[in-house]
């Protein structure tokens, strides 16, 4: 008996090494498909500039194995909210357009500038790569737009302007008006980058009018939310709707206040002059959508803010 129990193990042994030998391309498959459905993805932590806010078009979310494009859409929204240079999650088996999904958003410049509008200035990107794999692995990588070292400089310029003229005893409303102002006082429109894409200026982000004074749509829109979110002031950058015909682009502030979101408009409250002087208005300050159509009217008939209500429903028009 133990001469049999000792050639029988040698032998289970040998069949078994040979079993592996000549299945071994599809035990491999086997196992690369087990993995390939439950994926471990890792998540590092957010920097300091997330937002907490969720908004109805996009949304935070921690499940990063999407099921639908609404869930795409939520992670390219948090990774990008989260400051995170490269991201990797996976396709599940289930979601048979997943990849199509991804292709779909990532190859689409309009949607993507929608997410990029809903984060922190400083965690908005230039640009951002998406690589798909046949197994359906998702390797994102993202270059943000601002440098450490000109948001180190523009957060001091921030708290040293909020500081000299922010009071004590002001309401949110007034000091919305008052940095508004500064802004408005303190900045030209950047003619040259307008009409030659080109520019001596960083005016197309913060950079432009809170340090060099000159800014295009964008650098004014960042220098706000820049406060807004000092103050802790829920807010969204608003593009113009760029599949209307013979539309520019423009981009201005969406904002939370007592209740209601209302237009910001630093752009066109700080109008071009012939005559080459500065002018303060307050035409596009804090109003509702309804108030933005009736101030796009008049002698010359303003076409830039026109945005998407599936975009961003919170500024649904009213029927009233």
């Amino acid at each position: 008996m133990k001469l049999i129990k000792r050639n029988l193990i040698p032998l289970l042994c040998i069949l078994a090494v040979g079993f592996v030998f000549f299945h071994i391309e599809e035990i491999s498959d086997r196992i690369s498909v087990a993995l390939e459905r439950n994926p471990e993805v890792v998540v590092a932590n957010a920097n300091t500039y997330k937002k907490t806010d969720d908004f109805l078009f996009v949304q935070n979310t921690s499940h990063f194995a999407p099921l639908s494009y609404n869930d795409i859409l939520n992670i390219y929204y948090t990774i990008t909210n989260s400051g995170y240079k490269t991201f990797t999650f996976y396709c599940p088996s289930e979601y048979k357009e997943c990849t199509k999904d991804v292709e779909k958003i990532s190859d689409d410049p309009e949607t993507l500038t929608y997410i990029n509008n809903f984060v922190h200035p400083y965690n908005s990107f230039s640009n951002i790569q998406t690589v798909i794999s046949e197994s359906g692995e998702i390797n994102i990588t993202i270059n943000y737009l601002y440098t450490e070292e000109e948001i180190k400089k523009i957060n001091q310029k921030v708290d040293e302007i909020y500081q000299e003229i922010i009071t004590t005893g002001m309401t949110d409303y007034d000091k919305i008006k008052t940095i508004h102002d500064y802004i408005v006082n303190n900045s030209k429109y950047d003619i040259e980058r307008n009409d030659k894409d080109s520019s001596n200026y960083n005016s197309y982000k913060a950079y432009g009018p809170l340090i060099e004074g000159f800014a295009t749509c964008s650098g004014y829109t960042d220098a706000m939310a820049l406060f807004l979110e000092k103050m802790k002031i829920k807010n969204f950058k608003v593009a113009t709707e760029l599949m209307q015909k013979d539309i520019s682009g423009h981009v201005w502030n969406a904002v939370f206040l007592d209740n209601k979101w209302l237009h910001l408009d630093l752009t066109w409250d700080d109008p071009v002059s012939d005559d080459g002087k500065d002018y303060l208005q307050h035409k596009y300050f804090l109003i509702s959508s309804n108030e933005l159509i009736e101030a796009d009217k008049g002698d010359v008939v303003v076409t830039e803010h026109i945005f998407s209500e599936r975009i961003y429903p919170e500024l649904k028009k009213s029927n009233a």
